[in-house]
C-alpha cells in the first residue's frame, strides 16, 4: 500500500427519503453483495419502527445514536525501540462516525430479534438511551485509552 498520498474523499449522495449523507453512509455499510434496495427497505423499516415505538423523528434518533457511540480517543500500536506501547490519540471526525456506524451494525447483528430490522431499531434505539452494546464498546475504548494514559508522550 502506498503510503505517499490518500485517495480522495469520495463525496456520497443525500438520502433521497431523509435527505441524509449519514444515512446513505450507513445503508452502504449495511450493504451485503451490492443490495442497495434490501439495505434501504431494512433502514427504512427499522426507522419506520423508531418513529413507532419512541414517537420521536428516527434521524434526529439516528444522529443522537450516532453521537453516542462516536469515539473520541483510541489507542494504536506504537513500536519504540524493541517494544509495541498502545499509545492513546484523539480520532478524527470522520474516523469516529465510521466507527461508531461500523459498532451499531456489527451490534445489532450479533443481537436476538426476529429481523435485521428489528435488532436495527433496538440497537439504534439502545444507543440514543445511551445504553446497549455499541455505546458499552465505546466506554471500553475510552477506559483503554485512560488505562495507557502514560504512553501519551509517545504521540
Amino acid at each position: 500500500m502506498s503510503r505517499r498520498k490518500s485517495p480522495p474523499k469520495r463525496i456520497v449522495p443525500a438520502d433521497k427519503k431523509y435527505q441524509s449523507v449519514r444515512v446513505t453512509m450507513f445503508i452502504n455499510r449495511m450493504m451485503y453483495g451490492g443490495k442497495r434496495s434490501v439495505a434501504q427497505g431494512i433502514m427504512y423499516y427499522a426507522f419506520g419502527m423508531i418513529e413507532e415505538r419512541m414517537k420521536r423523528d428516527p434521524l434526529e434518533v439516528f444522529e443522537q445514536a450516532l453521537r453516542n457511540v462516536a469515539p473520541s480517543v483510541e489507542v494504536k500500536p506504537k513500536r519504540v525501540g524493541g517494544s509495541t506501547y498502545q499509545v492513546p490519540m484523539e480520532v478524527p471526525h470522520e474516523r469516529s462516525l465510521s466507527l461508531a456506524m461500523r459498532w451499531i451494525l456489527e451490534n445489532s447483528r450479533k443481537r436476538g430479534g426476529r429481523n435485521m430490522s428489528e435488532k436495527l431499531a433496538g440497537e439504534l434505539m439502545d444507543a440514543a438511551g445511551g445504553q446497549g452494546n455499541s455505546v458499552k464498546k465505546k466506554d471500553d475504548t475510552h477506559r483503554m485509552a485512560e488505562a495507557n494514559r502514560a504512553f501519551a508522550h509517545f504521540r
